[in-house]
């Protein structure tokens, strides 16, 4: 998401939004986008000025989130769920989802997993531990852990 490859990244998700405002038909991607996107007014502003919305560096040095690293999140999350990918993945969602009716902040807990995930994969050069994004979310969810 960073250099030469951002922007169009980032023109994904500003022609959904923009597509999804005025009307127009959407491919399955931009849907899902325009629905993470309407769940996250305080981005509303942002994706309707398509220069800002390229332009703009968000730096973690300086406290700042990366509105598009976390619309991504949601959507990456949106498909392990869709396709119970890790295998488990689903239900424990909804577990927690019987016990949290906010599905929103549900996914927000489990993002904050999947993004220690991927920190860990770069950081570390190593494929994803399944076992050890699974037994985050549970932690974060407030579910017991598995016992093998």
């Amino acid at each position: 998401m960073l250099g030469p490859q951002r922007d169009p990244y980032r023109r994904r998700f500003v022609e959904a939004w923009q597509k999804a405002q005025r009307g127009d038909p959407l491919d399955p991607l931009e849907q899902r986008i325009a629905e993470v996107v309407r769940r996250h007014p305080e981005y509303h502003n942002l994706l309707e000025d398509t220069d800002k919305a390229l332009a703009k560096d968000w730096l973690p040095e300086g406290g700042e989130t990366n509105p598009f690293l976390h619309m991504a999140l949601h959507l990456a999350l949106l498909e392990q769920l869709g396709a119970d990918h890790p295998p488990g993945i689903g239900a424990l969602y909804d577990s927690a989802l019987r016990v949290h009716s906010d599905a929103h902040a549900l996914e927000h807990r489990i993002i904050d997993c999947l993004a220690e995930s991927m920190w860990r994969m770069q950081r570390e050069g190593r494929e994803d531990d399944p076992a050890h994004y699974l037994a985050c979310i549970r932690h974060q969810l407030g579910l017991p852990p598995t016992t093998a």
